[in-house]
């Protein structure tokens, strides 16, 4: 399935075959899950081997929050639904591997939420875009290319900031030299972050 982008709607879209089976698994592009509400949003990337199923809440959230999916990149979405399911059961390893890239999706939102406990705004950028870069990041004689269209809003929600805080949070880490901004992408500088003491 094609998804361009935009807002999304994917809890609704798939029907009660996908949701019977193992979900949605991402093949190509980039999504936010976006959760919060009354300006306050945290939110998360999901991109290439990402696994979800949108429609496990059921409406059991007891706080009044807000979930939307706004897809930033056009998105190659496989609908594992029960069919596929069925076509996968004598290869266990497969299922296996979707198992643990849902952990590996649970330890990347675990980290961005250690991420957003430091102080320094600078420092909660810093640490996300090396984080980022683990995943996404290219190598190339300048440093490390990030070619993801990061807002500034998009960015506020992930280090659960301001959009003005993240303005000048960036400035400072380029003032520094830590990275450099060419259009649509970041370039990070140096070697990734070793000290992580919250208060420098």
């Amino acid at each position: 399935m094609i998804v361009g982008k935009g807002p999304w709607s994917p809890e609704r879209a798939e029907g009660q075959a996908v949701r019977g089976g193992i979900g949605l698994l991402i093949l190509d592009g980039l999504l936010v899950r976006r959760v919060g509400g009354e300006g306050r949003y945290g939110a998360e990337l999901l991109g290439p081997g990402d696994l979800m199923r949108p429609w496990e809440h059921d409406g059991e959230d007891t706080l009044p929050v807000e979930t939307s999916f706004p897809v930033i990149e056009r998105l190659t979405v496989a609908l594992l639904d029960l069919k596929a399911t069925a076509r996968m059961a004598p290869y266990p390893e497969v299922t296996g591997a979707l198992v643990g890239r849902a952990m590996q999706r649970a330890r990347h939102f675990a980290i961005n939420m250690a991420i957003a406990h430091y102080p320094r705004i600078d420092r909660r950028l810093l640490l996300l875009l090396w984080h980022l870069a683990d995943r996404w990041g290219r190598v190339a004689p300048d440093g490390i290319h990030l070619p993801l269209r990061l807002t500034h809003d998009l960015l506020s929600d992930l280090v659960a900031s301001r959009r003005p805080s993240v303005t000048t949070g960036l400035a400072r880490l380029e003032r520094e030299g830590h990275l450099t901004r060419p259009e649509h992408a970041f370039v990070l500088h140096g070697e990734p972050p070793t000290d992580l003491d919250p208060y420098l």
